[in-house]
């Protein structure tokens, strides 16, 4: 339990990706806070956290609002008194061309999706720096390296998030804390369960592996960035998405 006695942090922890990330946290023996806007999931999520014999606390917060993040930030300080890992994943999606893009479309995604970003970082990275250690992980995503039809909104985030990723790794290294960024590609989420099979069959033809990840893939990628293995490894990138981006 290589982690007993760390405090996480883990936005968009309710489900999916985020979810799975809160659970290894939890099974190797960090206390883990959760942050999203689905409350019912939140409250139930933070309670099989306990039930895995940690400590975890739900918190209903809009990362694309300041006031919410700043909030919650000083809750979670006050509760656990340290932070060790922070993991922005908290994402969403307005699939549209951009003929038919609304204004309200694109400030959603750049939103929640990056500005959320600044915000989780903005508010909690005095605490990492203080401590002069820590860890902090971005999901960003292959889009944001290859860009999509239909994502313009979407890509545009993701590209962010690793150009923000880059710039505080420089700014943040000084100090000791360390800042990377994971790139899922197609992961088996309940989203691509909808997909009809001939649109699976394209996603498939483009992915050399012939298969879709899932959370626990990403989820590997994420701890091995949160163990003492990465602590040297500082502004990378690493995708996560059975070799469909070589670049």
């Amino acid at each position: 339990m290589e982690h007993t006695g760390k405090v996480g942090f883990v936005t968009g922890g309710s489900r999916g990706i985020g979810k799975e990330i809160a659970v290894q946290l939890a099974k190797h023996g960090a206390d883990v806070a959760i942050a999203d806007v689905l409350d019912s999931e939140t409250q139930a999520t933070a309670a099989e956290l306990r039930d895995i014999g940690v400590k975890s606390t739900g918190y209903t917060c809009d990362v694309s609002s300041f006031d919410d993040v700043e909030n919650v930030g000083k809750q979670v300080i006050e509760e656990y008194g340290r932070l060790d890992f922070l993991i922005n994943n908290a994402g969403i999606v307005r699939d549209k061309l951009l003929l038919r893009m609304t204004p309200d479309d694109w400030d959603q995604v750049l939103s929640v999706n990056l500005t959320g970003v600044y915000n989780v970082v903005k508010v909690f990275s005095p605490y990492l720096l203080k401590q002069k250690q820590g860890k902090i992980v971005n999901i960003s995503s292959v889009i944001g390296l290859i860009g999509n039809p239909g994502q313009a909104n979407y890509a545009a985030s993701k590209a962010g998030v690793i150009g923000l990723t880059r710039s505080l790794a420089k700014e943040f290294a000084p100090r000791g804390v360390t800042v990377n960024a994971v790139a899922p590609g197609f992961i088996e989420t309940a989203m691509t369960e909808s997909l009809k099979d001939d649109v699976r069959e394209q996603m498939m033809n483009l992915i050399p592996l012939k298969k879709l990840g899932t959370v626990g893939d990403v989820a590997n990628v994420v701890m091995f960035l949160l163990s003492d293995k990465a602590d040297y490894v500082t502004g990378q990138v690493i995708n996560c998405d059975g070799g469909m981006v070589m670049a």
